[in-house]
């Protein structure tokens, strides 16, 4: 980007949010309801809650190819975004054209990083799965001898997860765990009859082992305006009844309401801009996205929430005199101890029994077995550290078991008119270490439609996740043998990094300037009125899904901010 032709906005806003979806939208939320002028700047289109979800309730047989999609297509538009577990033919629109937003790998490295650029986000696709860390976790780095320790507790976040599950809506049940602290739930969903069972002769089996309904940012009980579930199933193409948390349908609206909300789609942000003179970011440098007119906004504060990769990216691109490798980069490891959750493994097993029993509709959840690795020192066997939990359901095939069941005729068809037998996946999602050659940087050859470098990426798996991949198939076999399973059939489908959909650790929260960008409340060491509380900030990953995590990070650096400029800190 040159600074060339660039037009200033005079105006200042006491803050500025770079990004619309799960903490983008919080922080818009929370800094205009306590009455800052809040610029919020989202790179993509607009997009309205309901009447923008256009294939919400759309059938398979309305739908070009039957829902299938065109492999062509994907391939050609689409070739890294296909890949991932939640893109298909309705919801293509929520996710990125790869050759509109190139990135490159290192020759070794097989990188999936998966956007969705407009407004809410990935707030619109996201698994909705939400579980509380604990000192487990927050400790895991110091007590291991790994990267750097956190500088929070448990007890520094516990009021603001509250805070945030009371807001978003958080079904599930609690279960008195400590590892997996429990919060303010609503009613959990109804694991079915088969799960029920399952659950017992797990439970009755091991001693340390526990299965319960997933804990989800989904309603089970009508809340601040927003419809309880109706278990219709297609979530990743919109819910115009709000029953699932996203920015369209909560954060954004309640901080327009406030009338403190400055919104500005199509504005991709370039860089941040430094003050030498005051050693603080004055705003950030906007390209717009359909007229590519460069633009400049100024705020007091500069809050990044463009996801970790996003936001790391736009720090990596702010250079200057001081920061030449970027902005807040003094430590050098901004872009690196790249982490994600490794999953794509597990087992499946068919069930007898319950053939008279059978469910309702599409429940958009699944079940949860905890942690239970490495927990209380009494698994000396085990050749790994940290650990692992499952998502999955028991349900019954339906007619399309046709294509691999033999048979022909009326006698076929008849026999599809019944469901199926009843078969449990279970698939594990494991912690990935934090390692310093597990980073991204800038391309020096490669550069997106608008004159901005893309990142180039140099990231694998070690030994200690290969380890555990193996416990966590022969584990998921185990526990569904002994609870009846037959035809027990193991998996290892070759996740690739970035694949869980969970980046984080590229700007990471320390205690030391000199080994971390940002410190115990997400502001940067050597920028204070630039904060970051995005995946990007995470010093560890634990096993558990990481957005509830940021959200509450993301209300507890907001609430630090305003209270530090109302004292005229910031």
């Amino acid at each position: 980007m040159k600074n060339v032709n660039i037009a200033p906005q005079q105006e200042e806003y006491d803050a500025i949010v770079v990004g619309s979806g799960i903490t983008g939208g919080l922080a818009a939320k929370e800094f205009t309801e306590k009455g800052l002028n809040t610029l919020v700047l989202e790179r993509g289109r607009e997009v309205t809650h309901g009447d923008d979800y256009v294939t919400e309730h759309i059938n398979p047989w309305e739908m070009p190819l039957h829902g299938r999609g065109s492999e062509k297509e994907f391939e050609r538009e689409y070739p890294m975004q296909s890949k991932a577990g939640p893109f298909n033919a309705y919801n293509k629109h929520f996710f990125v054209k790869d050759t509109e937003h190139p990135y490159t790998m290192a020759d070794d490295t097989d990188f999936l990083w998966v956007r969705g650029y407009h407004l809410g986000g990935r707030s619109i696709t996201w698994g909705r799965q939400c579980y509380r860390w604990s000192d487990l976790d927050f400790e895991a780095n110091l007590r291991d001898g790994i990267a750097v320790d956190w500088p929070i507790r448990y007890d520094d976040i516990a009021p603001w997860y509250d805070y945030v599950e009371e807001y978003a809506g958080i079904s599930g049940e609690k279960l008195g765990l400590p590892h997996l602290p429990d919060g303010p739930f609503l009613p959990p969903m109804e694991m079915n009859c088969m799960e029920r069972r399952i659950r017992e002769d797990i439970e009755s089996a091991y001693d340390n082992r526990h299965m319960t309904i997933g804990r989800a940012a989904i309603l089970t009980q009508a809340l601040n305006g927003r419809a309880a579930c109706h278990y219709c199933g297609p979530c990743s193409r919109g819910c115009t009844p709000g029953s699932y948390f996203c920015s369209l349908s909560s954060t954004l609206p309640d901080a327009r309401a406030t009338g403190n909300m400055t919104l500005r789609c199509n504005s991709i942000v370039h860089s941040v801009i430094y003050d030498p003179d005051t050693g603080t970011a004055s705003g950030v440098r906007v390209v717009d996205r359909e007229t590519n007119e460069q633009l400049e906004f100024y705020g007091r504060v500069v809050f990044l929430c463009a996801s970790a990769l996003g936001s790391t990216k736009i720090l990596l691109n702010s250079t200057s005199s001081r920061f030449p490798n970027g902005l807040a980069n003094s430590s050098g490891q901004l872009g690196r101890n790249i982490m994600d959750h490794h999953f794509k493994v597990g087992a499946t097993a068919t069930f007898d029994g319950m053939e008279d029993q059978y469910y309702y509709g599409n429940r958009p959840n699944g079940i949860y077995i905890p942690r239970f690795r490495n927990l209380d020192g009494q698994d000396g066997d085990v050749d790994f550290i940290r650990g692992y939990g499952y998502q999955g359901s028991a349900s019954r095939s339906g007619w399309g078991r046709a294509l691999g069941d033999t048979g022909f005729g009326a006698d076929l068809k008849n026999s599809l008119r019944e469901p199926g037998p009843w078969r449990m996946g279970m698939t594990a999602f494991g912690e990935i270490l934090p390692r310093e050659d597990n980073y991204c940087e800038l391309d020096p050859d490669t550069t997106d439609q608008w004159g901005i470098p893309a990142l180039r990426f140099n990231v694998s798996l070690g030994e200690n996740e290969a380890r555990m991949r193996e416990d966590m198939a022969t584990q998921a076999a185990e526990m569904l043998e002994a609870a009846g399973g037959k035809n027990v059939t193991t998996y290892d489908a070759n996740y690739r990094p970035g694949e869980g959909i969970h980046e984080m650790g590229t700007a990471r929260m320390g205690r030391d300037p000199q080994t971390s960008v940002l410190n115990a409340w997400n502001q940067a060491h050597d920028v204070p009125n630039l904060f970051i509380t995005d995946g990007a900030c995470m010093t560890s990953a634990a096993c558990q899904n990481p957005s509830i995590t940021y959200m509450a990070l993301t209300a507890r650096a907001v609430d630090y901010a305003v209270k530090e400029m109302q004292r005229n800190n910031l």
